[in-house]
Order: C-alpha cells, then structure tokens, then sequence
C-alpha cells in the first residue's frame, strides 16, 4: 500500500511527461492540462491504496482512456455544434512545439554545428509531420514504446491489446515512417 507522499512523488515525477504527451495527441495546452489532471486525480481516487509500484501502469492506461474520452467528446461536439473559433487559425502563441521542448530538454553536443544542428531539426520537423499522418493505433504504440521507452508488456496493458498487437502497430509504424522519410531524402 502506497503512503500520500509516494503517490505524490510519482505525480511529479510523470507531471511534465504525461503534459508533452497529451499534448502532442490533442494539440491544445488547456485540453492537455485538463486531461493530465482528471488523469491524476482518478489515480489518487480510485487507486491511491494500491502499492506504489502499480503507479506507472495503472497512470497511463488512465491517462490513455482520458485522452480517448476527449477525443470521443470532441466528435460529438463537433459533430452537433459548431463555433466561430472552430473556423479561426490558432496563432503562433497558442501552438505546443514539440521540436523546441526537445531542443531545450537535451543539450547539443559541444562538436555540432550549426549546420548539423539544422539537419537534425529539419528531419525531427519531418519526423514529427509524418508521424500525425500515422493511424491513432500505430502512433500511440510508436510513442509509449520508443518515446516513454515502454516495453512490450507495458505498452500493450496501457493500449489494451495483446503484445502481438503492439508489435504489429510498432512495425507498420516503423515501416511507414522508413518508407515516407527516405523517399523524401532523409536516412537515419
């Protein structure tokens, strides 16, 4: 059985990772913030007895139906209303760039270049283009494998599948990628 102060500190600890992701998924920063809380808090309602190490699975598999939800919700939203910011462009200060947070996350090495520097953009800039044009299933066992570094197991509790499932979307999803980026020139 987890104490207050464990399951505290691993909602700080997933805090900003859980944001980046849900973020990239609904591309809105206060539909990401609510999500991410409703998530929080129904892992310290309904399962802050459990023991701590259930935490990180039982979060995202609960951060995963949220994110379902909203998305559910939006459907019917728009598929029943519509409204005149539906029909604006969001501007430059309402946008979630992933590229910028990953360049402030990691540092440069000291030998890059500048021109090496703006090929590695310019290929996580296509890398993050062609990844929204994978189907939602492919895309969130691509990103809980090689972005929250899951394993098989992990990812296939948190997607609701079998493991075989997990390696096909993972698969189809690599090969997608391969298969759209080298035909635009970029080897990795």
């Amino acid at each position: 059985m987890a104490t207050p102060a464990e399951l505290s500190d691993f909602l700080k600890s997933v805090e900003k990772r859980a944001f980046m992701r849900t973020n990239y998924h609904v591309r809105n920063d206060e539909s990401a913030f609510d999500i991410v809380q409703d998530s929080m808090m129904k892992l310290a309602e309904h399962y802050g007895d459990k023991p701590a190490l259930e935490f990180p699975m039982l979060f995202q598999r609960i951060l995963t139906n949220c994110t379902m939800d909203w998305f559910r919700r939006q459907k019917v939203r728009n598929g029943l209303f519509s409204s005149f910011s539906d029909f604006q462009t969001e501007g430059e200060d309402d946008s979630f760039d992933l590229l910028e947070s990953l360049s402030t996350a990691t540092p440069a090495p000291a030998f890059d270049n500048p021109e090496t520097q703006n090929q590695r953009a310019q290929t996580l800039q296509a890398i993050e283009q062609e990844l929204l044009t994978l189907p939602n299933r492919q895309r969130e066992a691509f990103l809980l494998r090689y972005w929250e570094d899951m394993d098989v197991a992990e990812t296939a509790a948190t997607m609701g599948c079998s493991q075989g499932s997990v390696k096909t979307h993972c698969s189809r999803a690599i090969h997608a990628l391969l298969k759209t980026l080298t035909a635009k020139g970029i080897r990795l």
